[in-house]
């Protein structure tokens, strides 16, 4: 039949905005292969836990296998850098912690930026606590506030630049206007022992690294970085009730290179929240002392983007020195 110039026009622009509005074939079909996680910690930590278990149930729902690949090292900034440099095609991802977010101000030489990563989930979180031995005199954050009134305190963290270090260091020189010595440690473990033999006076860190420690009752949490109190510690105060009003966690996001297709991205992160939706999951996380984010990609990143604003405000107010 034939058409006037201005019907075959029509007809070319009409199928031109249903090509461009189309998502790709790539992003129709993904996956088509298995995906690999890059975790950017040891295999037995916060982010590589919380990575198997994500990681399996996302295989059920996308029909792909996930591939763990642990690479560790440079306080997550070597698997950051390997996964910001793989190919934009959903096929790797990086798993990796709050020291992302720390990391943009505190390390000179990343060997790759934060724009160079796309956000798809911020899945799990554990909030900063700060405790003490059970022996010990202060039985409430005032009460060793008190202590370091009167004599300089010290306080075992998993090591210098990690968000427990921060946020207490900013709690107490910045907030407290105190003198406490932070004691970093090579991990969690060794903290907690230098706490319970009456090294230091109290231990900094996320609650996940010491909650078997803290319902056993052998520490004592005196305050704990997060809005409300914890169902699973309800004994434990917030910061803000003792006046100081510090929400500061150890998070575990999914992230992927800044060019992917955004379906892909999107198909990525609503899979995510199916998996955190699952009371199973759900139930696997609270086993972890972990709490879970269900949100969008544009959640997701504006929670990221006012965690780098947040952590580079206190890295700035104690004087940490980038490195």
């Amino acid at each position: 039949m034939f058409r006037s110039v201005r019907d075959r026009t029509a007809c070319f622009i009409a199928a031109t905005a249903i090509a461009l509005s189309a998502p790709p074939v790539a992003a129709q079909d993904y996956p088509s292969r298995p995906i690999t996680f890059i975790v950017a910690f040891a295999p037995g930590g916060f982010a590589d836990s919380v990575a198997r278990l994500i990681g399996s149930k996302l295989n059920e729902r996308l029909g792909q296998s996930i591939i763990i690949e642990n690479r560790a090292g440079g306080g997550g900034n070597i698997g950051a850098a390997a996964a910001a440099k793989a190919a934009p095609d959903g096929y790797t991802l990086l798993v990796t912690t709050t020291g992302l977010a720390i990391n943009e101000t505190l390390s000179k030489s990343k060997g790759f930026a934060v724009d160079d990563l796309a956000v798809v989930a911020i899945p799990a979180w554990a909030p900063e606590t700060l405790s003490v031995n059970p022996s010990s005199p202060a039985k409430n954050l005032a009460g060793l506030l008190q202590i370091a009134k009167t004599k300089p305190i010290n306080y075992a963290s998993p090591g210098v630049g990690t968000s427990g270090h921060i946020a207490n260091a900013y709690l107490f020189q910045e907030l407290a206007k105190v003198e406490a010595v932070n004691v970093p440690f090579q991990g969690g473990a060794l903290a907690v022992n230098a706490l319970l033999g009456g090294h230091v006076d109290a231990l900094a860190g996320a609650v996940t690294g010491y909650a078997g420690q803290l319902m056993a009752g052998s520490i004592r949490g005196i305050a704990v970085a997060a809005e409300q109190r914890l169902p699973q510690l309800p004994d434990i105060p917030t910061y803000a009730e003792s006046g100081f009003p510090i929400v500061a966690s150890t998070w575990v996001g999914l992230f992927a290179p800044a060019r992917t297709d955004t379906a892909i991205l999107q198909k990525l992160n609503t899979a995510v929240n199916e998996v955190l939706r699952d009371a199973s999951t759900q139930s696997q996380l609270q086993a972890l002392q972990t709490e879970f984010r269900i949100g969008d990609r544009a959640d997701a990143g504006d929670y990221f983007r006012r965690d780098v604003a947040q952590w580079k405000k206190m890295i700035t107010r104690i004087g940490l020195a980038p490195q």
